[in-house]
């Protein structure tokens, strides 16, 4: 199959890119390369070197693993998008090129601003692109399960049957997410949706939890790693625990660290992604699996990380923190993840499987990590509107400015 990955450069996008090669699949790529710059605009890099997207090109040549055709473009700008699509005819594409963090997206009106107009932009010139240079192609967004917030019911997979005042549909569950970035994602899933009905695209969301993981089985260089995040606006939770325990700083979950969030390997997003390429929806069928396979608290996570690394030599402790976030620190938390189960999806890893991996990995860069370990500490209050990002921890404490981006 002929495949285009969006966002080829990011963490999701390359292991999925070495992974479909593989399997004897045709990949293609755009990237604009914006989360380099916008890691870089935080004052943080990945714990993980990754070299230019034109020396792993060369890699993948030099180890056999095939070639990727690569363009340099931003979905921003509509007649390069369409122009990629013409020239890669691709059979489907997978859609990973937005903004993807929270707290970047919370930092102040200009962040904000960006993240919203460049994500939705962004999914609609695709859109429109598929539709007029690739009707029939087959169109898998990556969604994420933040879009539902935390209900104090069952999130169904995308939809729902409900009654009211004596009459029944079946109708989208509703959203709640608590962020701009995450409103973001609410919006791309509405506009997909409209696509299907409108033109009948052929669509699957994948709504996903938090991925973690140094690797995948294709990783076998270290010109082949993914990159990892692990600073406080792009590193999620459980990495920034991992970088912590590694340098021997305190651990350090938000308030009470009751809140639930669904994970899953990198291994296994990439077969999740991969079984619903493998496995197109009908023409016209718009789908949406919720996709994680564990969930955990993340007091839980901090716990798990402190016990791992203390019996390999990284003694640590958790020490709870300030909660910057709006969100209930105790929920009920029990989305549903039937549909891609169906198609044969097993787990392949688990969290206690990786978190060993992960820690000697990190453990191998630990001098990039040292260089670096100011950004892991938790500095910003999504309570705030202005352009700072406050240095967490007590009442009046310092605050550093971080330049806005500003549309682009």
């Amino acid at each position: 199959m002929r495949i285009l990955i969006t966002g080829i450069d990011g963490y999701s996008g390359w292991a999925l890119a070495l992974h479909l090669l593989q399997r004897g699949h045709t990949v293609s790529g755009l990237d604009n390369f914006i989360t380099r710059e916008r890691v870089a605009e935080v004052g943080s890099w990945s714990a993980t070197p990754i070299p230019t997207f034109r020396e792993r090109q060369a890699a993948l040549k030099e180890l056999g693993l095939g070639e990727i055709s690569f363009h340099e473009v931003d979905l921003g700008d509509y007649a390069a998008t369409r122009r990629v699509l013409r020239e890669e005819r691709p059979e489907a594409v997978v859609h990973l090129g937005e903004q993807r963090s929270a707290p970047y997206s919370m930092i102040d009106v200009h962040h904000a601003v960006a993240t919203q107009t460049q994500n939705v932009t962004s999914t609609l010139h695709l859109l429109y692109a598929m539709h007029e240079a690739l009707p029939d192609a087959h169109l898998v967004k990556m969604g994420t399960m933040g879009e539902y917030g935390t209900p104090n019911v069952d999130i169904p997979e995308g939809f729902f049957e409900v009654e009211y005042r004596g009459r029944r549909d079946r109708m989208p569950f509703p959203r709640q997410a608590s962020s701009w970035y995450h409103w973001s994602k609410v919006f791309d899933s509405g506009d997909v949706m409209l696509a299907n009905r409108l033109w009948g695209l052929r669509a699957t969301d994948v709504m996903q939890g938090v991925i973690y993981g140094t690797r995948t089985p294709e990783i076998t260089d270290d010109r082949l790693l993914t990159r990892f995040d692990f600073d406080e606006v792009w590193g999620t939770a459980l990495n920034r625990f991992c970088v912590q325990a590694v340098l021997g700083l305190p651990i350090t979950p938000y308030g009470k660290g009751g809140q639930q969030r669904g994970f899953l390997a990198l291994e296994d997003s990439v077969q999740s992604l991969t079984l619903a390429l493998e496995n197109p929806p009908e023409p016209g069928e718009y789908r949406v699996f919720n996709q994680f396979d564990e969930a955990y608290s993340i007091r839980q996570l901090a716990d798990l990380v402190a016990a791992e690394a203390s019996s390999r030599g990284f003694p640590c402790h958790v020490e709870a923190s300030y909660n910057p976030r709006v969100e209930a620190e105790e929920h009920y938390y029990h989305p549903l993840h039937e549909r891609l189960p169906a198609l044969g999806y097993r787990p392949l890893r688990t969290l206690k499987d990786s978190l060993g991996e992960m820690l000697t990995d990190l453990a191998r860069f630990r001098a990039r990590l040292e260089a670096k370990k100011h950004v892991v500490q938790p500095r910003m209050d999504f309570r705030l509107s202005d352009n700072k990002v406050r240095l967490l921890g007590h009442p009046g404490s310092k605050e550093t400015p971080v330049a806005p981006s500003g549309p682009r």
